[in-house]
């Protein structure tokens, strides 16, 4: 009898070109199998608010849009050198070392990078060539240190585009969307650049048996009629991966939040997992049977990619919900300020409170030389071990 590995990220190679042996995570059937073939029960954590930054976990829904509009008001705020300084420092203390060996002792054993375009290539509005492709090398670098983290705690990464060049949808804050510019749907060149940056991933990451797989766009809500537009995307991108790296899964996410996969069936990969995700409704076998009818009509895996922002009772109960059907869940998020509903709790500077109600209109501006105290104490408290680690999720979670 095959044991059960439990591992939360996703890798993979087409199961028709390469053998289980060679290490690499890959479909079989209705499962995910490692490379001796035993089934793997994904278990792992979303790295949100690292890349990209959601206004909610700074405390800024209300304030800011998106990130862009963050970054807009500290330059506004501080100048623009020392904006920069604060982005640096948060880019290098949210996620370290620290942080992935404790997730490994806690019980994690794969992680979901939630990774921004901006990182890795220029906005189109910004390329030195119009309608050419450049390269940036801070993403490649970021994501090169956390693959070597988790390659030394055997925790398997997965790749997840959660802000596509020009946004995927009409939540603004999950993708960073700026309105005045054309979105990924209105614009062939973001769709370009999507695909030549997957191309680009998957031939930087292609040998690498810790990489799980590639989550490639997260959350799409857009008024897509039928998906039909999606599903194309998808294979487009498919195509420049696999001409590169037949090693990995390819995650695919539904339309409406991951939720609707109407138009994206069936499989056109051997090696593809379908994604759901699933917030604050009921924990019971018919909010997921849906998905459930999915895997078993195209006999491919399922995964739940993201889940969270509730309470530990909800928590308990939907992990149980998932597992007793052999699904392995990405929970959502690391680290959030002032909240007990992620794993790590960030303790809200002093002065940070008067910056908000400054950016609400509700009060004086902090002098620049304060405000820039303030925030790059912000970057110190997200450093692991100034967090405060919510040992109840954690419970929740795993059940100990």
């Amino acid at each position: 009898m095959k044991k059960v590995v439990v591992l939360l990220a996703v890798v993979s190679m087409m199961a028709s070109c390469r053998p289980a042996s060679e290490g690499f995570l890959q479909t079989d059937g209705r499962h995910i199998v490692n490379g001796e073939g035993d089934f793997v029960l994904l278990r792992g954590i979303g790295l949100g608010g690292w890349m990209l930054q959601e206004p909610y976990m700074l405390k800024l829904s209300g304030v800011a849009p998106a990130q862009y509009d963050i970054k807009n008001r500290i330059a506004a705020l501080t100048g623009e050198e020392r904006c920069a300084e604060f982005y640096d420092a948060w880019l290098a203390n949210m996620v370290t070392r620290r942080d992935i060996d404790s997730l490994k002792a806690w019980g994690f054993n794969s992680v979901r990078l939630a990774m921004h375009y901006n990182l890795f290539t220029p906005p189109i509005e910004e390329e030195p060539v119009a309608g050419e492709i450049s390269w940036l090398d801070k993403g490649f670098v970021m994501t090169d240190s956390l693959l070597s983290w988790c390659t030394a705690n055997e925790i398997y990464l997965i790749l997840d585009l959660h802000a596509a060049p020009g946004g995927q949808g009409n939540d603004i804050p999950i993708a960073d969307v700026d309105t005045t510019k054309a979105n990924l749907w209105e614009s062939e060149l973001n769709r370009k650049k999507t695909v030549a940056l997957w191309g680009r991933l998957a031939e930087r990451y292609r040998d690498e048996p810790w990489i799980g797989g590639y989550d490639l766009i997260n959350e799409t809500n857009y008024p897509l009629e039928d998906n039909s537009e999606l599903r194309r995307l998808f294979i487009e991108i498919t195509g420049a991966i696999r001409a590169v790296d037949t090693n990995h899964i390819i995650f695919i996410e539904g339309n409406n939040f991951a939720t609707d996969f109407r138009g994206v069936t069936p499989p056109w990969d051997d090696n593809m997992v379908y994604s759901f995700h699933k917030y604050w409704n009921p924990t019971t076998v018919e909010t997921i049977q849906k998905y459930l009818d999915l895997r078993d009509e195209y006999n491919v895996p399922l995964w739940m990619g993201e889940s969270g922002e509730n309470n530990n009772e909800w928590y308990r109960s939907a992990v149980e919900l998932f597992e007793a059907d052999s699904i392995g869940w990405a929970w959502w998020t690391l680290k959030k300020l002032g909240s007990e509903s992620g794993i790590m709790n960030v303790t809200m500077p002093d002065g940070y409170q008067q910056i908000i109600n400054y950016w609400k209109g509700n009060g004086p501006a902090p002098a620049p030389d304060e405000a820039h105290r303030t925030l790059m104490q912000l970057t110190e408290n997200i450093r692991i071990e100034n967090c405060d680690v919510n040992y109840g999720v954690l419970t929740a979670l795993f059940g100990r």
